[in-house]
């Protein structure tokens, strides 16, 4: 029989792969208040204020600056690494208009057009995307 494992020691080993964040217990705590805003976009008159006066609506939340900045700025790799959920933040998207595809398309370093490409070819190579550890 093995020893149990130190949760947190190894949900933290995910954060060492290139662009994963793992939506652990932390990060939902660290997170909550962002994810409620985005839940709230699911109402109509919520989506209206919010595109009215984006900030105002953001400072009614007791969200970070850091992550109403992050909504601000649209750096959705910047809000779920401040504790976004990323189907939470599907809210946010479709008050901007957006497909999720065309909203993760802006989480790379690609257009639309080569984003959609790669993932009908198949997705993400996971060649070069593994732990950055073994690199050194």
């Amino acid at each position: 029989m093995t020893a149990p494992r130190d949760i947190h020691a190894y949900l933290a080993e995910m954060d060492d792969i290139p662009g994963t964040r793992v939506f652990t217990a932390a990060r939902a705590r660290q997170g909550y208040h962002l994810n409620q805003f985005a839940m709230s976009l699911m109402k109509a008159a919520n989506r209206e204020a919010f595109k009215a006066d984006e900030r105002a609506y953001l400072d009614a939340w007791p969200m970070t600056e850091d992550q109403k900045q992050a909504v601000l700025d649209r750096d959705f790799n910047r809000c779920l690494s401040l504790g976004g959920n990323i189907y939470f933040l599907a809210k946010l998207f479709s008050t901007d208009g957006k497909s999720f595809a065309q909203a993760v398309s802006t989480m790379t370093d690609m257009s639309f057009e080569d984003y959609t490409a790669m993932m009908i070819a198949g997705g993400r190579s996971p060649v070069g995307q593994r732990s950055i550890k073994e690199k050194y």
